[in-house]
């Protein structure tokens, strides 16, 4: 009797270990979920709170409505520019510029960052360009751009490409560098080639910061990219803003705005989905359990 108690009692015991462990993923999951229905209530909250506060100081008069228009007509007025095949146009060229800027930027960048990271001769050689590229606003090159390639795509794509290039590089640098030296050892010392180093050791710990500085780059890319459009007057929703400014077209100005930064926002959910995605097996990106 006493053997069936003692029994009874270490089934119950392992039940209580491993029945715990088996309830802590379900936790994490809820917790997770939990977490993420609570930045999404926060996100609604705070575009709504944006949106309400531009009606209230257009209704109000703090500022003139023809200098901001009201937050329900200039969504109006964006509602019925969705509905035209030219703004969608504009809308594309946008679009593409800026995907082929930091498409450009990070097959550039991430290589040289990788040859700089891994060199430190190689670093010290490339400082001086670089600290004296970098600094340069990009916006600065627009003069230099209508004597060189023109008022065309390739105009904006170089000078998208220029300004997302800089946070890739330093970000894949940065990455590269910081490589635990205890599992870098530990590596020599089983004998893994340089080259395997690299690719199981090195480029795995700079991936989250290579995703930061193209997540970072995305925007800047855009920003340039509908700059460009709107000093050099390439096809897109920059230059059909610089229309709108130019003959008073005041609702359909902050329109296009708007429509501007639902890209800018959309791109950056994008990149930020992306990057959880792919890292889930990094510290930064998993559930807390508890």
């Amino acid at each position: 009797m006493a053997e069936h108690t003692l029994d009874d009692s270490d089934a119950s015991a392992r039940d209580g270990v491993f029945g715990s462990q088996r309830r802590q993923p379900t936790q994490g999951r809820r917790r997770s979920g939990s977490r993420h229905l609570t930045d999404a209530v926060i996100f609604v909250v705070s575009i709504a709170s944006a949106l309400i506060l531009w009606q209230v100081v257009s209704q109000t008069g703090l500022v003139d409505e023809r200098d901001l228009p009201s937050m329900t007509s200039t969504v109006s007025e964006l509602g019925s520019m969705v509905k035209t095949t030219a703004f969608w146009s504009a809308f594309a060229h946008t679009a593409q510029g800026w995907a082929v800027g930091l498409l450009v930027a990070a097959v550039l960048a991430i290589p040289l960052g990788i040859v700089l990271g891994l060199s430190p001769l190689t670093a010290s050689a490339f400082r001086v360009p670089v600290e004296f590229l970098r600094p340069i606003p990009s916006a600065a090159l627009i003069p230099l751009l209508f004597l060189t390639l023109g008022t065309n795509f390739k105009s904006e794509v170089f000078l998208a490409a220029f300004g997302a290039f800089w946070p890739i590089l330093l970000q894949t640098m940065y990455g590269i560098r910081d490589v635990d030296p205890v599992t870098t050892d530990t590596a020599r010392s089983f004998r893994i080639p340089r080259s395997g180093r690299l690719w199981r050791i090195t480029l795995p710990s700079a991936v989250p910061y290579i995703a930061t500085g193209m997540r970072i780059a995305s925007a800047v890319a855009l920003i340039l990219a509908f700059t460009a459009e709107l000093f050099m007057g390439t096809p897109g929703l920059g230059s059909k803003l610089n229309y709108a400014q130019s003959f008073g077209l005041t609702t359909q100005l902050y329109a296009l705005a708007l429509a501007t930064g639902v890209l800018g926002l959309a791109t950056h959910l994008v990149f930020a989905a992306i990057e959880h995605r792919a890292l889930r097996w990094h510290p930064s990106q998993r559930a807390e359990v508890l």
